[in-house]
């Protein structure tokens, strides 16, 4: 219990959440959608820049801390969902078949568009790693499993695992805002696909499709909590049965032809 017990983590988090709300919400036009920022998209920015190594403000055993007291609000978040889903369970069971295949675009968007690109620009075996899925906590465990967390696997899914952490709450919040202002997209769609597999990214969506969408709070956390908890359950085993052996066929015929390093070798030997 003394390990939770930081009174400097507490004390910052109580700073940066009164500064964040007394910010509040703010939007801005660009073409032809509207980005709003929120106060959560403000706390994580304060946050990654106060936790800075070069700063000396926090160490990184207080870091730790506060991963692990992270760790538990997301229980308490998803807790509060699965109180909300319970009422609205026959709009799920009626949307059953949308949350299912909304997975199809997990793998689709990581492996036809990312595999490639990551070829491209050099990248070898941490391919495989870095675009099989979208590499959170059961996606790295997988892969440290099959193929072991030092290799050149293991290091593409950290790699990818990282750079969601530290940049994919921010980037999506203002990728749903400009979605959900264009107009086309429905509410509820864009909910769904919120559920990407990632506690945080999720929440920043949420709360960024709240803003815009007053009306559809309750729905927009309901399917955004019922599609991120179907894209961790099923998602694991899609990933195991079906990513993982995929990426690995695609890389197999790809690599030879779109490798940088595959292109040089065969020039020399030519």
């Amino acid at each position: 219990m003394k390990k939770f017990l930081n009174f400097k983590i507490q004390l910052f988090v109580l700073i940066l959440v009164c500064i964040a709300e007394f910010i509040g919400t703010k939007s801005f036009t660009i073409g032809y959608g509207a980005i709003a920022l929120f106060p959560m998209l403000y706390a994580l920015i304060m946050g990654a820049v106060i936790s800075f190594p070069s700063l000396k403000i926090l160490t990184t055993k207080q870091m730790n801390v506060a991963a692990n007291i992270l760790g538990i609000a997301f229980m308490l978040f998803v807790v509060k969902l699965g109180t909300m889903m319970g009422p609205s369970l026959p709009q799920l069971m009626e949307a059953g078949l949308s949350l299912t295949l909304q997975e199809l675009g997990h793998f689709l968007g990581t492996i036809v568009f990312g595999l490639p690109i990551a070829l491209w620009l050099g990248m070898k075996r941490e391919a495989v790693g870095s675009t099989f899925s979208i590499d959170r906590e059961p996606n790295l465990a997988i892969i440290a499993e099959k193929y072991g967390a030092d290799s050149p696997e293991g290091r593409g899914a950290l790699g990818v695992y990282i750079c969601g952490t530290l940049f994919g709450a921010v980037y999506l919040s203002v990728l749903a805002s400009f979605l959900a202002s264009i107009g086309f997209f429905h509410p509820i769609s864009l909910a769904m696909g919120a559920g990407v597999g990632s506690g945080s990214m999720m929440a920043a969506m949420v709360g960024a499709l709240s803003v815009i969408f007053p009306n559809s709070v309750n729905d927009i956390a309901v399917f955004a909590g019922a599609a991120n908890l179907i894209t961790t359950i099923v998602g694991t085993y899609i990933c195991i049965f079906f990513s993982l052996p995929f990426t690995n066929f695609l890389y197999k015929y790809l690599e030879p032809v779109l490798g940088r390093r595959s292109k040089k070798d065969k020039t020399m030997n030519v």
